[in-house]
């Protein structure tokens, strides 16, 4: 059975969603590669968005730590929402594309000192290191040998390069998108 501390989920997802997804429209340019800016929605497939964005009735009320503050399939019938939280869809369009997304770093492994080659991409702050983690296609996997030297998780960057649709599954989380980088940057808000 599964259970959600419904509450904190909710505004996760919401806020997830909305964090970093100013969405810059259009595309960024290097000396070799034009890169097109994706936000966090544009990973969702319509039927995923429109039930994430629209919880189940009376869930947003619920109060943080009160006994209703536990989610399970069994209290909320609402299926397509359920699917949603643990979809593996994919916006097929992504596959094979330069892509330039912002995100926060989850380690899955790194030399020492800290130097990340292998994470997750996240759209906010401490996901995949709470539970439930975001749904896999709110997940991208990243293998980067050449290495970041990641000195807070709370700092988030602009990764470029180029996606695809594969599904990856580990003991934390499963993502249903990977992405081969070519740059990474920190986030700013600005196209410069």
């Amino acid at each position: 059975m599964q259970s959600v501390s419904s509450s904190r989920f909710v505004g996760r997802i919401l806020l997830g969603l909305a964090l970093l997804c100013t969405g810059f429209s259009g595309a960024v340019f290097s000396a070799d590669k034009t890169y097109k800016t994706v936000s966090w929605f544009d990973l969702l497939p319509e039927d995923d968005l429109k039930a994430l964005t629209s919880p189940p009735e009376g869930l947003e009320d619920i109060e943080e730590g009160s006994y209703q503050d536990t989610l399970s399939k069994e209290t909320i019938s609402d299926e397509r929402y359920w699917q949603a939280l643990e979809s593996t869809e994919v916006v097929s369009d992504l596959d094979n594309s330069a892509v330039r997304i912002p995100g926060f770093i989850v380690p899955l492994d790194f030399d020492d000192p800290p130097i990340v080659t292998e994470f997750f991409v996240v759209p906010y702050f401490g996901a995949c290191l709470h539970m439930p983690p975001p749904p896999p296609n709110q997940i991208v996997y990243v293998k980067y040998p050449d290495g970041l030297k990641l000195n807070s998780m709370t700092d988030a960057f602009w990764l470029s390069g180029v996606m695809t649709t594969n599904l990856v599954e580990n003991e934390m989380a499963k993502s249903a998108y990977t992405l081969r980088v070519e740059s990474i940057e920190p986030y700013t808000e600005s196209e410069e």
